[in-house]
């Protein structure tokens, strides 16, 4: 997640201080985040920030070498939008890819495609928290360490909260096991029972290909303090540059609202079978997006 930020950080300083035959198309993508911040619904206090320290004029320069990689690294083609409902949701998306960058397309496609734009609230790893400086950015950029009540608390105040059940271990997974989904958690479920909130599941394809991993050091990252050290096609062999994704085209598709009823304090089973119902979606949603698409870069 460092690194991920770090990258877009440099990105960002790059577009900011873009050659003059960038300059137009910079431009415009400055004034349509611009107007699409602007429209975003927001509880703001007097000082700008809302309840869990998202501030849009700070967002605002944090997200503009997210939109570039959205429009013109990976030429995201989001489909399904009008099935985003407005009030509290909870996207349910995949996870892979080795960076998070596919939880910071499905932020750029609500905020740029959706009408009116969603600011996805992405529930990030406990270890966020205690980082110094990304620990602020990340709160200042709409998002939260993942915590039952943070979540609780967004959805009780109609927000669009993302989360990605498979955790590391989606992100993290080798190619052998591209687009096949791992373990969900619980979790998830039960908030939505909780807070008779939709769930809305969010299939990602192409993440799988920007950094495809061929294998993971788990010793090494145990040592170093890191949930995996992967190794892929690129990395470390390239060095710093084997860390740059692919420039694969993604395909985004948001399903059909899904609403549960039902105890959150049920047992596991009851909740694991309501769990398989939305990862069954899910994996079917991948499927047919892998069908569809002509290449990995097209």
């Amino acid at each position: 997640m460092s690194d991920t930020a770090g990258f877009l950080s440099s990105l960002g300083d790059f577009l900011l201080n873009a050659p003059s035959g960038l300059t137009g198309f910079v431009t415009d993508l400055v004034e349509e985040i611009d107007r699409k911040v602007d429209r975003i619904p927001t509880e703001l206090n007097e000082y700008g920030y809302d309840p869990w320290g998202y501030n849009p004029a700070v967002f605002k320069r944090l997200v503009l070498p997210a939109a570039f990689l959205y429009r013109y690294y990976f030429r995201c083609q989001t489909r399904g939008l009008e099935n985003l409902p407005q009030g509290r949701v909870l996207l349910i998306g995949n996870h892979a890819g080795q960076l998070p960058l596919d939880g910071v397309m499905v932020t750029i496609a609500c905020i740029l495609e959706a009408e009116p734009p969603r600011l996805p609230r992405a529930m990030g790893e406990y270890f966020l928290g205690v980082l110094p400086f990304l620990s602020v950015l990340v709160d200042r950029a709409g998002s939260a360490v993942g915590t039952r009540q943070t979540a609780v608390d967004m959805l009780e105040h109609d927000e669009c909260v993302l989360a990605f059940p498979e955790g590391v271990r989606g992100m993290n997974k080798l190619y052998t096991d591209a687009y096949k989904l791992m373990h969900f958690g619980l979790g998830f479920m039960r908030l939505a029972l909780a807070t008779k909130t939709p769930i809305v599941p969010v299939s990602i394809v192409g993440s799988e290909e920007q950094a495809p991993g061929i294998a993971n050091l788990k010793g090494l990252a145990q040592l170093l303090g890191m949930p995996s050290f992967p190794i892929t096609l690129t990395f470390p062999w390239l060095g710093p540059l084997g860390m740059l994704p692919l420039p694969v085209r993604y395909h985004i598709e948001f399903g059909k609202p899904l609403l549960f009823d039902g105890d959150p304090e049920d047992e596991d089973d009851v909740i694991q079978a309501k769990v398989e119902e939305v990862k069954t979606i899910l994996q079917r949603q991948l499927s047919e997006g892998r069908a569809r698409r002509r290449s990995i870069f097209f």
